[in-house]
């Protein structure tokens, strides 16, 4: 089973998606002349406004919530570790620069997402990629495409992804059984996912913003404590990225390559920027400005607080730490990160690295269900008998993960996530002109001192691809 997926992802990751992600986010960044960079305070701009919404759809800071809630998970404590085992400490500057080009891949992502949106039977806002592929592409059979691939990657395998990191650390820190950790996840994500949406919205704005600041608190203290070491850590960062460190060893390109491969794995794993996964929490929400560009400045700001500011702390808290000097047998991934802090802290390291990753994963749990759900209702299986199986089929994934060995978990997540980011990149690739359209009629706006607001009217070209009464009212 691990040979065959090894075999599909070096396919995958080796001869397509590293480029096509590398190249989407460069393209982007380059027609959107660095939004990123040029428009960062704007984002927190954005940010002070996130909590108005309306009947219809959650508030921009409950969807960035959500997607923070999807993203800040196994890939900022076990996927960090995983990349610098595997990709040494060059992996960390890959993802850096796949955090950096995604932030303007998410923010065209997003923008579209909230363009496409549509009401459910319920009057909620629904939307994504399956959406903006069905709408502004007219190819529906893409959008069922994506759609079973994010249903197969987020509502089964990610989960089980997240499971096994929270068995993993339960078990390091509290010698607590996985089979009684994933009963335990079974019943607590099963409340929620029964909820819907806005109970997940609800959760994740409760959880997430309170673990991430206790984290990156702890970690300041770390590096504080550690800031005589930085500028060697950030040195060995930047060489290994480039081979510089295995030059002497003559073993330059294996060194670049695996860096490079290990950090836009566990990067994309980590932002998601351009899988077409944070679109479905974009689009549920009633964006202010009213504007479909202003929830793009929203979940690009994700990416940043991600993986530039979360991942950045994992890294340097393991690099400081000098657990990767001193290798241990079959230590790897949230083991890893659990060994780290507590050389730095003492022994309550490892267990809050498990109290961490309990709250980060089981968030990352329900709201990967709830991006799952959201595709299921435009496959239009959304009878209640439906919902139940593919709720009970999620749970039993969780389970799963919980019991399942790491490697197989981790290659089953890489090979899905994948394919959903194949399949979406190349679908905001073609719909690139109407989200830079977008992108300069709220910039216009802004210079003209105006709020900016969307005004379906002054794109007839695009009026009759949107759903009735979503944007009439602005």
């Amino acid at each position: 089973m691990t040979d065959l997926m090894n075999f599909i992802n070096n396919i995958l990751w080796g001869s397509v998606l590293i480029y096509l992600l590398l190249g989407t986010g460069i393209y982007f960044t380059l027609r959107t002349r660095f939004i990123q960079v040029r428009h960062f305070s704007h984002m927190f701009s954005v940010l002070k406004h996130s909590n108005k919404s309306d009947s219809a759809g959650i508030s921009s800071f409950q969807a960035l919530c959500t997607t923070l809630a999807a993203r800040v998970g196994t890939g900022n404590l076990t996927g960090v570790a995983i990349a610098l085992t595997a990709g040494g400490p060059g992996a960390i500057f890959w993802m850096w620069v796949v955090a950096f080009i995604g932030m303007a891949t998410s923010f065209v992502e997003s923008s579209l997402a909230q363009l496409y949106k549509t009401k459910d039977r319920q009057g909620n806002y629904r939307g994504g990629p399956a959406y903006y592929m069905e709408k502004g592409l007219g190819m529906r059979w893409m959008g069922v495409l994506f759609s079973i691939f994010l249903i197969i990657a987020f509502g089964l395998v990610f989960n089980a992804v997240q499971a096994n990191s929270i068995a993993q650390a339960s078990a390091v820190a509290f010698h607590v059984k996985p089979l009684y950790v994933g009963i335990g996840l079974v019943v607590l994500s099963g409340i929620v996912i029964f909820g819907g949406i806005r109970s997940v919205a609800r959760v994740a704005e409760l959880v997430v913003p309170v673990m991430a600041a206790a984290y990156l608190l702890l970690a300041l203290w770390v590096i504080g404590h550690n800031i005589e070491h930085m500028p060697a850590i950030l040195s060995l960062v930047v060489k290994s990225a480039f081979g510089l460190q295995e030059a002497a060893a003559g073993a330059v390109g294996y060194g670049i390559s695996q860096a490079m491969t290990q950090g836009v794995q566990r990067g994309l794993f980590s932002n998601e920027a351009g899988m077409g996964s944070a679109p479905n929490a974009a689009a549920s929400a009633s964006p202010y400005p009213p504007h479909p560009a202003s929830q793009g400045y929203v979940q690009m700001l994700g990416v940043f607080i991600d993986t530039i500011v979360i991942c950045s702390a994992t890294a340097a808290i393991i690099l400081s730490s000098g657990v990767l000097d001193q290798p241990v047998a079959n230590i790897s991934g949230i083991d890893m990160t659990q060994r780290a802090l507590s050389a730095a802290v003492g022994s309550w390291g490892s267990p809050f690295v498990a109290i961490a990753i309990f709250f980060f994963a089981f968030t990352s749990i329900i709201a990967n269900y709830a991006y799952a759900e959201s595709n299921l209702l435009f496959l239009e299986h959304n009878h209640p008998a439906g919902l139940l199986i593919f709720r009970c089929a999620a749970l039993g994934m969780v389970m799963f993960g919980a019991l399942a060995e790491l490697p197989v978990v981790w290659k089953m997540a890489d090979t899905s996530m994948a394919l959903m980011a194949i399949t979406n990149l190349t679908a905001i690739l073609l719909l690139s002109r109407v989200a830079l359209k977008l992108a300069n009629d709220y910039h216009r706006q802004r210079t003209l001192g105006k709020l900016p607001t969307f005004d379906a009217n002054r794109f007839p070209e695009l009026k009759s691809q949107l759903e009735p009464g979503v944007w009439d009212k602005n």
